[in-house]
């Protein structure tokens, strides 16, 4: 038993928590105005969370003002439209990541996540829990959140390790955003101290996976535009109808297939304006879809049922 448990309780990220991008005008300057929208899309798509300014919402290419001005914007918006907010404040430099920490405190946020330094990285899992600390530590009301997501970090320890010694020094840890395929890590997580670790699942392809393991739910940024697609995997696993669950899962993958087939995040923030939600594109150094590319895009999204399951939940067999 890990006897030193976060002090801080909230409500575990159970159901889906969409990953939303940031929005950016033509010229690439934020565009703040947008965020409004997107959370009226997300609640329509009975979306309940969001994990802000993460990879998805390309920080690693924002400055520290221009994600302390999208922290204030989905302040302004997120209570009005039912979503909880975690504000995603990691960063290379700890000063910064402190920084946003705070700003999420005095914003009242709901909790806080920080992926690894990556480019100076921990050299052991006590440096790593370490840096949590410290980030912990600016928002000492708000539950903390590690961002495992070694593919991107490089970063890579025992997580069950990890939970161990963040447990009994971080007072307000609360679990891992776990954008990391490795099922069996995560089920060893799962297990410690009576699954009380929240692990809000991350790799949106294998989701039907992460139930199957344990998971109650995931976080991940095809929630913005195929929400209702992921909640009919989540409720054919709870019925247990495995050949409906794994035809919806392999329906999400060749919808993933084709935005990632013309550079991932260009083409998903293109189809968020198809939507009706117009996040611009992405910023450099990330490229964006070509019009001929979009075109055949949103041919193949056709063929795939892809508009039908961002309005509703059809029944497909």
């Amino acid at each position: 038993m890990l006897s030193h448990m976060s002090h801080v309780t909230s409500p575990p990220f159970h159901g889906l928590v969409a990953a939303p991008h940031t929005p950016f005008h033509d010229d690439g300057s934020v565009a703040p105005e947008i965020i409004s929208l997107q959370a009226s899309h997300l609640a329509t798509q009975n979306v309940r969370a969001v994990f802000i300014t993460g990879t998805t919402g390309e920080s690693s290419s924002l400055s520290l003002s221009e994600r302390m001005l999208v922290y204030r914007s989905w302040a302004q918006v997120a209570d009005a439209h039912g979503l909880r907010v975690i504000a995603h404040v990691g960063a290379n430099a700890l000063a910064d990541a402190c920084a946003l920490a705070e700003l999420a405190q005095e914003l009242e946020f709901d909790a806080i996540s920080a992926l690894a330094p990556s480019y100076f990285k921990p050299a052991s899992i006590e440096s790593l829990v370490h840096c949590c600390a410290k980030i912990a530590s600016a928002a000492p009301t708000l539950p903390f959140y590690y961002y495992q997501i070694p593919t991107l970090t490089g970063v890579r320890f025992p997580m069950a390790d990890f939970v161990a010694r963040a447990a009994s020094q971080i007072p307000t840890f609360r679990g891992i955003k776990f954008t990391d395929p490795d099922l069996i890590a995560y089920r060893r997580c799962l297990t410690i101290n009576d699954g009380a670790i929240d692990l809000p699942w991350g790799v949106d392809e294998i989701l039907l996976g992460a139930l199957a393991t344990g998971a109650r739910g995931g976080v991940g940024s095809t929630y913005n535009f195929m929400a209702p697609l992921a909640h009919a995997i989540i409720a054919a696993f709870d019925a247990g109808d495995w050949e409906k669950a794994r035809h919806l899962q392999s329906n999400m993958i060749a919808i993933i297939d084709a935005l990632d087939a013309i550079g991932y995040l260009g083409a998903a923030k293109a189809v968020m304006g198809w939507l009706g939600v117009p996040v611009g594109p992405a910023r450099l150094p990330l490229g964006n879809p070509s019009a001929e590319s979009l075109q055949r895009l949103r041919a193949q999204l056709e063929s795939l049922d892809f508009f039908a399951w961002t309005i509703s939940c059809p029944e497909h067999s």
